[in-house]
């Protein structure tokens, strides 16, 4: 069987948690599977692999018809394959006109759904209605959808309740485990302007809405004061995005020492190494279909406390590998915390209680590493992935 998976995202241009699930499913299907990538950017080394430019009389275009350009590329060059998968709306197109132009089936991997992220206006203007409607109809006409949570299984029929359920299946995002491990490197650490001697909470993630960033900062004025915070952020979607949070983290560091922002992408071993420090991972997300740093950080022998929202109740045990805050959300498909003031105390409180007592924090984040190890590894996943194509072809 020979499958053409698409995706924006694919390494080295990798920059969310998309593009590091298809880079994973990618390595474990090839054992029995012939796998042809097509994805966005620059040309790619690897064999099987065929990146696809903007076309230049659109390199100036709203980024949703820069897209489509993009795809009808793809689309055309599907022609042969058994089946398309697609991962994100920037790919839904090439898959779902695929499906059609050659008669195969189509089947599209939901990271995360346009109604539910309607702050992507911002970004892309009159542009997010073009990719909503991208999306709504690759969901319409495709043989299969996966979903990266039950969180998000229900996101999805929510959203788009015409749907057939049945067609709407379950398979978690996975986790390498042979790459994200426990790191000791302090003195690493320490070039990159963290204390290693005293307790810190790590978050890590693009600067977007839906990662809740701005709550995260006003949570940190809570902390003791000898917890650090440690932010591995960058990617902003928006001028404005940015802004605010440079502001909030500017702020923050006239108020305590410690405050360590990193807006450049590290390699694994360096952010494997800033995760193992940590006492806590933080994940104050209002929009997580799973959260993959989730499992990074879990498979680094660390605690995660996480909003109880989306897919992250999931992942996080509470109480056994971190703490769920909890949050009441506005049902406008912003995500935005009804009670804003509870949830930044709430999400502090968490995170004091787990900075507080590190014994208790090693024994979770240890539970942690044997969760990732049990439920969610990248063969279980793909062998799912596999029967779902065996069962459209």
């Amino acid at each position: 069987m020979r499958v053409d998976l698409i995706s924006r995202e694919y390494p080295p241009e990798v920059y969310g948690g998309a593009g590091v699930h298809v880079a994973e499913l990618v390595r474990a299907l090839r054992g029995d599977l012939d796998i042809v990538v097509r994805c966005f950017g620059a040309p790619r080394d690897e064999s099987g692999v065929y990146s696809y430019p903007v076309p230049s009389g659109l390199a100036s275009a709203n980024p949703a018809l820069a897209t489509l350009g993009v795809d009808l590329q793809i689309a055309q060059d599907v022609a042969g394959a058994d089946l398309v998968h697609s991962h994100t709306w920037y790919a839904n197109a090439a898959g779902h006109l695929a499906s059609m132009l050659h008669g195969i089936p189509h089947v599209v991997t939901a990271h995360s759904l346009e109604p539910l992220r309607p702050w992507k206006a911002e970004q892309l203007g009159g542009g997010y209605r073009v990719s909503s409607w991208i999306e709504s109809t690759a969901f319409t006409g495709a043989a299969a959808i996966i979903a990266v949570s039950d969180g998000m299984r229900r996101d999805i029929l929510r959203s788009y309740p015409w749907l057939d359920e049945q067609k709407v299946i379950t398979v978690h995002n996975g986790i390498d485990l042979a790459h994200w491990k426990p790191v000791d490197d302090p003195d690493l650490v320490r070039e990159l302007g963290i204390d290693p001697d005293r307790p810190s909470v790590v978050f890590v993630g693009r600067i977007t809405r839906q990662k809740g960033l701005p709550y995260l900062l006003r949570a940190a004025a809570l902390l003791p004061p000898e917890v650090q915070l440690v932010l591995c952020a960058g990617a902003p979607d928006t001028p404005e995005i940015l802004a605010e949070v440079a502001a909030g983290v500017k702020a923050l560091q006239a108020q305590r020492s410690g405050v360590v922002w990193i807006d450049r992408l590290l390699s694994q071993h360096d952010l494997s190494a800033v995760l193992s420090q940590a006492t806590t991972f933080v994940c104050p997300s209002v929009y997580e279909p799973l959260g993959i740093v989730n499992l990074e950080a879990m498979a680094c022998g660390v605690p995660v406390v996480g909003t109880a929202t989306g897919g992250i109740p999931e992942v996080i045990v509470d109480g056994l590998t971190g703490r769920l805050v909890p949050i009441d959300q506005a049902d406008d498909g912003t995500g935005t915390p009804t009670d804003p003031e509870k949830f930044v105390a709430d999400l502090a409180a968490a995170l004091t209680e787990v900075v507080s007592d590190p014994a208790k924090a090693r024994k979770m984040g240890a539970a942690g590493r044997v969760r990732a190890e049990t439920d969610f590894s990248w063969v279980t996943i793909a062998a799912r992935t596999r029967e779902i194509y065996a069962s459209l072809t």
